[in-house]
């Protein structure tokens, strides 16, 4: 039997179950209307690593494999900006079907990076403080 190799994205994603149960068992979640985030640190990963689950709830296998090459382009732009070594699991929740019709990238894009800022992933410190500062400043009435 031939070692397996590696192809560039297998490094980048969660492939086993046994990596989505760590994931779901001792990871923090945080959801939206769309979808859901789990998010486990993996010091061992040097880059984060994605798993997506969209069950047949969110519609047959075209709707579905939309929703998830929506999700996969989105994480990916969001990528650079994410910190390293964090497990995430992304779960579509039925309304990510009539989001991914009606606005496409720009909305999955939206709605996964309000979870990333809420689970506080961004290599930058952006996250819940910076979103309750800016909405301080508009109730202030300051330019943000």
């Amino acid at each position: 039997m031939r070692p397996r190799t590696r192809t560039p994205a297998s490094g980048r994603r969660l492939s086993r179950s046994a990596e989505f149960e760590r994931v779901y068992r001792h990871g923090r979640s945080t959801a939206n209307r769309h979808l859901v985030l789990y998010t486990f640190p993996n010091p061992s990963a040097d880059r984060p690593r994605l798993g997506l689950s969209v069950s047949r709830k969110v519609g047959g296998a075209v709707e579905r494999n939309r929703v998830k090459r929506l999700l996969r382009e989105a994480f990916a732009r969001a990528e650079p900006e994410l910190a390293p070594g964090q497990d995430v699991v992304v779960v579509a929740r039925p309304p990510a079907r009539e989001l991914a019709e009606r606005a496409g990238l720009t909305g999955i894009d939206a709605s996964l990076t309000e979870l990333l800022d809420r689970a506080r992933l961004r290599a930058g410190g952006a996250g819940e403080a910076a979103e309750e500062g800016r909405a301080a400043a508009e109730e202030e009435g300051r330019e943000v």
